[in-house]
């Protein structure tokens, strides 16, 4: 990096020094007279200075070349974010282990309904005969016991937005026992509803 200033300041100076020169030449020089010539050096230097001074002083203040603050940051870093990393909240945790157990529970409850669903459309007859009509009979005995189920899952989901709600955020440990609560129930929740889907369209309905 050139500093502009390095040139302007030798070549004041060496005005100031020829002015200087110029200024002892035409003095008279009288050895009689040491007096005067003492007072005739003293203004020529005063004058020289005078001009250097003006010199030094005419570019202004120059800027640092040291490093400023902003440059000492590295570009690549990623600014620092707290993340609340807590464990899972208790009660969220009871919660939730509350629900996949109603599902769980609806499960069990639901497969041998839904068995006994299946066989009756399996055998049954022309739409309106009896045989059709005791296997919609199952079928309907069936959908209901998957209830538990449906209400584990919407109670699952709704414990995720009512916390978005109330606190504007979910931490991520809390977050991802609900995601994972919602994924093992909404897995029970669809294999019940493919199943009801394939007896019904078995049977036309």
């Amino acid at each position: 990096m050139r500093i502009p200033a390095a040139r302007p300041r030798i070549a004041c100076a060496a005005a100031g020094e020829s002015s200087t020169a110029r200024l002892q030449a035409s003095l008279p020089l009288q050895s009689s007279n040491r007096t005067d010539l003492t007072m005739n050096k003293a203004g020529a230097l005063l004058l020289a200075m005078t001009i250097l001074s003006a010199c030094s002083s005419a570019g202004g203040p120059y800027p640092s070349l040291q490093p400023r603050a902003a440059e000492a940051i590295d570009p690549r870093l990623q600014p620092v974010r707290p993340i609340n990393d807590r464990p899972v909240a208790p009660t969220l945790a009871a919660q939730l282990a509350s629900l996949v157990d109603q599902a769980r529970g609806g499960e069990a409850v639901f497969e041998p309904a839904m068995a006994d669903a299946e066989r009756m459309a399996a055998a049954a007859g022309a739409p309106q005969s009896e045989s059709w009509i005791a296997a919609q009979e199952a079928l309907s005995a069936a959908v209901a016991a998957r209830k538990p189920t449906a209400l584990a899952q919407a109670d699952i989901d709704s414990l995720g937005a009512t916390a978005l709600q109330k606190q504007g955020g979910i931490a991520p440990n809390d977050l991802k026992a609900i995601q994972d609560a919602a994924g093992e129930v909404a897995a029970i929740a669809r294999g019940q509803t493919d199943r009801i889907d394939a007896v019904r369209k078995r049977l036309g309905s």
